[in-house]
């Protein structure tokens, strides 16, 4: 019989207060914290040409383009994440006045091993 590990279960608060103190960014899927993966050539080039596509279709618009540096809280979901692109219409709201967790995207893509939803 194989000995099971069990799976210990963080809140959002204890995600975040590790992530701050992190080397590597991490994931927090509704209790589970997921590292993340590095990106390819590939996947840079996509993420890249989407962005500059999306600044340049939206130019003089109210909407703003934002890539992977930015954490996106989705409340509905307990998840926090670093999407490859997001859109936000007008001003940007954050996860408790935190200046680097986004709370209002109108649009998300997330590529790779761990799909958005």
């Amino acid at each position: 019989m194989q000995a099971q590990t069990k799976q210990r279960y963080f809140t959002p608060a204890e995600y975040l207060e590790l992530e701050e103190k992190a080397e590597f960014r991490s994931e927090y899927h509704d209790g589970e914290i997921v590292a993340m993966t590095g990106g390819s050539i590939n996947h840079n080039r996509i993420v890249g040409n989407l962005n500059a596509a999306l600044k340049i279709a939206l130019k003089g618009q109210a909407y703003e383009v934002f890539t992977n540096d930015l954490r996106l809280w989705l409340s509905q979901y307990r998840r926090y994440f670093y999407p490859d692109l997001m859109v936000v219409a007008g001003e940007p709201l954050f996860h408790e006045n935190r200046n680097d967790t986004i709370t209002n995207p109108l649009v998300i893509r997330k590529m790779g091993r761990n799909p958005v939803l």
